[in-house]
């Protein structure tokens, strides 16, 4: 949490008691069922709640945006953020119903009244949102032929035209050089400043 802190210092009690919740919570259901890299889940705050959070340091969503986020494993990047975003709602979807059982909990015991949780492979969504978040579960351009089926094109009321955002590590340029045009790669970095960030980016691309 003193990461959290760190970087955020400007939220409400309420949030730094959710985020501290989860804690606990990954660590209980990493025992049960590998949602985290049995490895990894000493890192939880830095590799994973952190990472995901680093999304608000690029996008301010204004109140009632409608966010997807595919692939969502155990609920990142969406639960970090539906915590510091509790105006607007998040759908978090995965196609392992053993992992969105970790979302749906976690969610629940965090009180997050802005999420749902859907057990359901993204290409078969029907529903249109503002944004499609996506922490690094498929190449980009993948990721873009789902996100343009599923992004709302009617509705603009964000700083940034609607479209897909997500985390990815490493060398880009090969995944990016279609899409170049459309595509920002923001480096994590810039906000924060341990080692696991120096190659890890935001790429927005407008859908």
């Amino acid at each position: 949490m003193d990461l959290i802190r760190k970087y955020f210092s400007d939220l409400t009690p309420n949030q730094y008691e959710q985020l501290e919740a989860l804690g606990n919570l990954y660590t209980d259901w990493n025992s049960k069922i590998n949602v985290i890299s049995r490895k990894d889940i000493d890192n939880l705050y830095k590799h994973h709640i952190l990472h995901s959070m680093a999304v608000a340091k690029a996008f301010k969503f204004v109140q009632g945006t409608e966010i997807a986020d595919i692939g969502t494993g155990g609920g990142f990047p969406g639960i970090p953020l539906a915590i510091l975003f509790p105006e607007c709602h998040f759908t978090l979807i995965d196609s392992i119903g053993k992992k969105i059982k970790v979302a749906t909990d976690v969610a629940e015991k965090t009180a997050l009244s802005n999420v749902t949780c859907r057990h359901e492979r993204a290409e078969n969504v029907k529903e249109k949102f503002e944004f499609i978040l996506s922490r690094g579960v498929m190449p980009l351009k993948d990721l873009i032929s789902i996100g343009k089926r599923m992004t709302d094109r009617k509705t603009q009321r964000n700083a940034y035209p609607n479209g897909l955002i997500c985390l990815k590590g490493g060398d880009l340029a090969s995944e990016t050089a279609n899409f170049r045009k459309i595509t920002e790669v923001m480096e994590i970095k810039t906000w924060f400043k341990e080692e696991f960030f120096k190659d890890k980016k935001v790429i927005y691309v407008q859908l």
